[in-house]
């Protein structure tokens, strides 16, 4: 509520933006042809992952995970580790934030562990494996159609691949070194969690598999996903109708992004370029590099990811900068809770689970991790 709240606010001061001449109708038009396929996609990979883990989905692979770890903690993480990973990449962030935090800590309560070391894994590798492809994040999608060519993830991967490679491992060596060592060497087994209808469940088992890699194949990101979630709408049609409903679509997301979308374009209209590119210098030597980055991870924590990284684009300038900016935007927003939204949907998941959190635990380990990538993930761009 209170994120489509601001976003109601954002879009009325755009719309008067438009209204007084301050943004002219054909940038606003502008504005809207290319974020139409981006907020297409969002919705309907939501709806894909939504109705995937109503069928169970998650639940069965985390259980499958637990089991083929037999008993051991430390194969149980990297299993872990593995699966935020591949889910962060292939459905985005705010995917591995929303639904698979539930399944790993009421994996972890079943095995009695403590579910927090589990749970600090998907928030923070859904921000900094956001790396990986240009549908791991909407500010990827949006780098992606700035650089020209399409969401091409080869391309994408060739930019930053080194860099997301270096951010995941960052991660996970601090979180394996602060974490692992307070989980119990082993763990009971538990019982698999039971499945309401078997063939929903592999009907959204293969259109998940299926979805993964159209995803990377050079096609628009919104049309696999529409098409997957259009055979789950009809599955589900089918087998559960009371499943669905209106509430899959992402509609505070939707309001939000539209109206910072229409707000920052707004902005740039006014000249906010001349204040940002201050900030962000210029030049793609190293220096200049992780000024960006660090420009983008100061704004990120102090405002949103999302903002910063409009606001920052048009000084990025060139595709290493676009990708240093990305760094900042997608690794950096790790230590106040408001800085990626993905948090925030985390931390909604915990409270319905029960678990307690301390912010102030979550910002220490965020001031540690977020500066070592930032430091570390820009050299392979300046090379």
């Amino acid at each position: 509520m209170t994120l489509a709240i601001i976003g109601g606010v954002l879009w009325i001061l755009g719309i008067v933006a438009l209204l007084t001449g301050a943004f002219p109708a054909d940038d606003a038009l502008a504005v809207a042809d290319r974020v139409w396929p981006i907020l297409l996609f969002v919705v309907a990979v939501t709806i894909v992952a939504e109705l995937a883990s109503k069928a169970g989905l998650f639940d069965v692979v985390a259980s499958r995970l637990a089991k083929l770890a037999r008993g051991r903690t430390a194969l149980l993480w990297v299993l872990v580790v593995a699966l935020a990973i591949v889910a962060t990449a292939f459905l985005s962030l705010d995917t591995t934030a929303v639904l698979l935090t539930p399944v790993v800590v009421a994996m972890a309560v079943a095995r009695r562990m403590d579910p927090l070391p589990f749970a600090f894994v998907t928030v923070v590798l859904a921000n900094t494996a956001s790396l990986v492809l240009p549908v791991s994040n909407l500010t990827n999608l949006l780098a992606s159609e700035a650089l020209g060519g399409g969401h091409d993830p080869i391309a994408f991967l060739a930019l930053l691949g080194p860099s997301a490679l270096i951010a995941i491992a960052v991660t996970v060596i601090v979180l394996t070194v602060v974490f692992l060592r307070r989980l119990p060497r082993t763990y009971p087994d538990a019982a698999t969690p039971g499945v309401s209808d078997r063939v929903l469940l592999r009907i959204s088992g293969v259109v998940t598999l299926a979805l993964l890699p159209l995803l990377v194949v050079g096609l628009e990101p919104w049309m696999p996903a529409v098409a997957a979630a259009a055979v789950l709408v009809v599955a589900f049609a089918w087998r559960a109708p009371r499943a669905l409903g209106i509430r899959l679509v992402p509609w505070s997301l939707l309001v939000f992004a539209g109206g910072l979308f229409l707000a920052v374009g707004a902005l740039e209209a006014l000249g906010i370029g001349r204040i940002t590119s201050v900030l962000a210098g210029s030049g793609d030597d190293l220096v200049s590099l992780w000024q960006l980055a660090g420009v983008g991870a100061l704004a990120a924590n102090g405002i949103n990811n999302l903002p910063a990284y409009l606001a920052l684009e048009s000084v990025a300038g060139s595709p290493v900068r676009l990708a240093a900016l990305l760094i900042g935007v997608n690794a950096g927003p790790i230590v106040t809770p408001w800085a990626s939204l993905a948090t925030l949907l985390w931390h909604d998941r915990l409270v319905a689970a029960g678990v307690e959190l301390r912010w102030s635990r979550f910002v220490l380990l965020g001031a540690v991790i977020a500066p070592l990538i930032l430091v570390l993930a820009v050299l392979p761009l300046a090379l």
